[in-house]
């Protein structure tokens, strides 16, 4: 309880301690110290107080002597004789401190606006290039796709006339030994990954659109060549056919001996001579 009250006393006197200096403290208002104040900021350069004080052309004045006169620092005599330093003056050093980091506050705002520029830009280019976004690019969903869709639901392996979307199974086997048919896998197989590597891999999107373009011409020509066997295979079948049926129709007539064939001749020509 002692402590705690000793405490109390303590802190009571040392608020009556503070409230008695703040009562004694006067405001200080030095002429010389206003001027150097001024000096210090835009307003005026001069005013070199203390002034000189003369008599009889003698100096009395001690304080101006220790400040600005003989008495005072060399330093001090260059700054009273010298340049108007003022920092905060139109041309003062402060003045153009303000000025450069207005100008490179500006010139941050413009390195802001185009990273945010090279930014964006990036983030379309990651779109025209990633093949994430490939399939919502309006070209594509317009187009391509449409286009592309026989190729993609074509099978990959085909292993009858009606894969291979042939006439009939007489036009598959006689494309079959003939070779076609592994032509035309191999030319299935390069437009399939062509295909892949187009809807897969990161790519720009204008060498993407070229890869679109490239295997739906080759699709065509896949197509063409198609139709092209179906309608040679067909007109070879009709003439082989055709060709069976002549020598079918056709009555075949037995060869004839030597004896027979000079018996015909004498019988022929007996009463030529």
């Amino acid at each position: 309880m002692k402590f705690f009250t000793k405490r109390i006393f303590i802190i009571q006197f040392f608020c009556f301690s503070a409230f008695g200096i703040a009562q004694t403290v006067k405001k200080l208002n030095d002429p010389s110290i206003v001027a150097q104040h001024k000096r210090q900021v835009f307003e005026k350069w001069g005013d070199f107080r203390p002034y000189p004080n003369y008599v009889f052309g003698i100096q009395t004045n001690f304080a101006y002597a220790t400040v600005w006169g003989w008495l005072s620092p060399s330093r001090n005599q260059d700054y009273k004789n010298g340049p108007d330093i003022r920092p905060l003056k139109p041309t003062g050093l402060e003045v153009q401190r303000f000025a450069e980091l207005e100008y490179q506050r500006n010139e941050a705002e413009k390195i802001k606006v185009e990273i945010d520029t090279l930014y964006k830009r990036n983030l379309q280019d990651f779109a025209h290039w990633t093949s994430i976004t490939s399939e919502a690019d309006p070209l594509w969903l317009l187009y391509y796709k449409k286009m592309l869709k026989p190729l993609k639901e074509f099978p990959a392996n085909p292993q009858n006339f009606m894969q291979w979307q042939l006439k009939d199974d007489k036009t598959y086997q006689n494309m079959l030994a003939f070779g076609e048919i592994d032509y035309l896998k191999e030319q299935l197989d390069l437009l399939k990954d062509q295909y892949d590597n187009s809807r897969t891999l990161d790519m720009p999107r204008g060498k993407r659109f070229l890869m679109y373009h490239e295997t739906l011409i080759g699709w065509r020509k896949f197509v063409k060549r198609i139709r092209s066997g179906n309608q040679k295979n067909t007109l070879y079948l009709d003439y082989k056919n055709l060709l069976t049926s002549v020598k079918s129709a056709v009555t075949p007539i037995p060869p004839k001996s030597d004896k027979e064939i000079v018996e015909s001749i004498m019988t022929k020509y007996k009463n030529s001579f």
